[in-house]
């Protein structure tokens, strides 16, 4: 059965994707005691992983249109089992930096690959739905990166963990080359310069330079929130245990799940009834926005509920990727896409580099390592309050 060929093999991929993205969540504070690292030094390690997933997105379009999904994502998966084992190994923020950087590499054709590959062989009536349980699928490798793998961290380290990591890639990996089928009957590929021709349309374009800022900002911000500074915060502002905090994670990964089923069920139904995906990706950030705002007032008194909430909101986020991508020719839509997925992840590497190094800078300056997270965070939901305002404010102008 071609569920079982095809989407199966990918939704293992994208689940490691996630786990890989946020399992220095619970990890950095083992990784800050055992090497001594600052908030700076941890943000970028961490988010080494987003520098180089971003920098994989252009070229990342092409490939995929010359040789496919199933050889793409296979070949991809070897680099990320490599980069796990190099994380494993590293004795230095420099080593597992590196680690962290082919892993990046490695897992950033997991959600484009399926994209390319579900509209292949699948019609177009259910493209939502296999989309809504692909972003599934990494909401439970989310959810595998909180509370479990702290569970994991009781019983071995962190570095037999990602040695089990890496033989599991290259399981995933192994099994998408033998599982999905070639890709047969599509034309020849565009020569690369007019491909190139079609990546200069599409961020020459109004219309995603009206998405590109919710991408840079917010959902990129909520990876970078969701990736490492969540524990961060939970500890050093809340004054949680890593285990207590990682169960905070747990619920927000296990929010964005339902979210993400309900979003590939209602979507399309909302929409017949006049309530268009743009309407839920505004609605949704707001929300969003607003959770951010409660947790770093500090006004909410259930933060496990904010927390719920914030991730919930935060998962509307992923309805900008076709909403960016339906405004151009269908033969633009891969490219549309990998460019809003590069806004993303560059976003994801600023903030939560940026955070890090604001963190460090405030502390010098006298600020307790709880204001100075609080500072940082208000800092964060500045930029991404202009960004919503400018999706707004553009929406307003096309009408």
């Amino acid at each position: 059965m071609l569920w079982f060929r095809l989407f199966l093999p990918f939704a293992g991929a994208y689940f490691l994707s996630y786990l890989y993205r946020t399992a220095n969540a619970v990890i950095g504070p083992v990784l800050s005691d055992e090497l001594k690292l600052g908030a700076g030094d941890l943000g970028l390690l961490t988010s080494a992983y987003f520098l180089t997933f971003a920098a994989a997105q252009l070229p990342l379009g092409m490939l995929l249109d010359r040789f496919g999904a199933r050889r793409v994502e296979s070949a991809l998966l070897l680099v990320a089992a490599a980069g796990a084992t190099t994380f494993a190994l590293g004795q230095s923020i420099g080593e597992l930096a590196v680690g962290r950087g082919l892993i990046g590499v490695g897992v950033s054709a997991c959600l484009m690959a399926a994209f390319k590959a579900f509209s292949l062989s699948f019609p177009v009536d259910r493209q939502a739905s296999l989309t809504g349980w692909i972003m599934t699928s990494g909401g439970l490798g989310a959810l595998a990166a909180t509370a479990p793998l702290e569970a994991a961290l009781q019983l071995t380290g962190w570095r037999d963990i990602f040695f089990v990591l890496a033989a599991l890639t290259l399981i995933v990996a192994s099994w998408l080359f033998a599982s999905v089928p070639e890709e047969k009957g599509t034309s020849p590929p565009e020569a690369l310069t007019t491909q190139w021709q079609g990546v200069k349309a599409v961020f020459g374009s109004a219309h995603f330079w009206r998405f590109a800022p919710l991408g840079l900002c917010l959902t990129g911000g909520f990876m970078a929130v969701q990736s490492l500074w969540s524990i961060s915060w939970l500890m050093q502002v809340n004054g949680h245990t890593r285990a207590l905090a990682a169960d905070h994670m747990a619920g927000m990964s296990a929010a964005m799940l339902l979210a993400y089923v309900l979003i590939g069920l209602l979507a399309t139904a909302l929409a017949r009834r006049g309530i268009k995906p743009v309407q839920l990706l505004g609605a949704g950030l707001g929300l969003s926005l607003v959770t951010l705002a409660l947790i770093v007032s500090g006004v909410g008194t259930q933060s496990y509920l904010l927390w719920l909430a914030y991730g919930s909101f935060s998962s509307f986020g992923t309805l900008a990727y076709s909403q960016a991508a339906a405004g151009f020719p269908l033969a633009l839509s891969g490219r549309a896409n990998t460019a809003f997925n590069l806004m993303v992840f560059t976003g994801a590497f600023g903030v939560q580099w940026g955070l890090g190094l604001l963190i460090d800078l405030l502390q010098g300056c006298g600020q307790s390592v709880a204001t100075a997270h609080r500072s940082a965070f208000l800092f964060l939901f500045a930029a991404q309050s202009a960004s919503l305002m400018w999706f707004w404010i553009g929406g307003r102008r096309r009408r």
